[in-house]
């Protein structure tokens, strides 16, 4: 059992398990019903996202400089009480359940969620 990070909107893999979004956003111009059957995601936490203000700074990172900028702001962000808990119990469950998070992200290097799996690696989960 273990957290697999992923992409939302791919093909999901063999035992993935329910998806999780962490995206501030639902998918555009996608019916809530056809959330989970078009392989977005299962349930939602946006808790878990970057704030607005990130995103954009997150986004327009040309440089590793700027890239650094919101990681930095993002860990930030995810130190907050509700935030850390809720980190905590995706690590603990992470050892008894099959589940993924992700984002829309198409490069995984300059997303969020890779972020979120140093994050997720550090409270303790186990990863895919």
């Amino acid at each position: 059992m273990a957290i697999a990070i992923v992409r939302l909107g791919t093909k999901r893999a063999r035992a993935e398990g329910i998806r999780i979004g962490t995206v501030r956003r639902p998918p555009r111009g996608v019916p809530k019903r056809d959330f989970a059957k078009r392989d977005f995601y299962d349930a939602w936490l946006p808790e878990l996202a970057p704030s607005d203000e990130l995103v954009k700074l997150g986004q327009k990172a040309a440089s590793d400089a700027q890239w650094q900028a919101f990681v930095k702001g993002y860990r930030r962000e995810m130190r907050t009480p509700e935030a850390s808990r809720l980190l905590e119990l995706l690590a603990v469950l992470s050892h008894t359940a099959a589940f993924s998070v992700g984002c829309y992200c198409e490069n995984a290097a300059r997303c969020h969620r890779s972020v979120l799996r140093e994050l997720l690696r550090e409270h303790g989960a186990a990863l895919r």
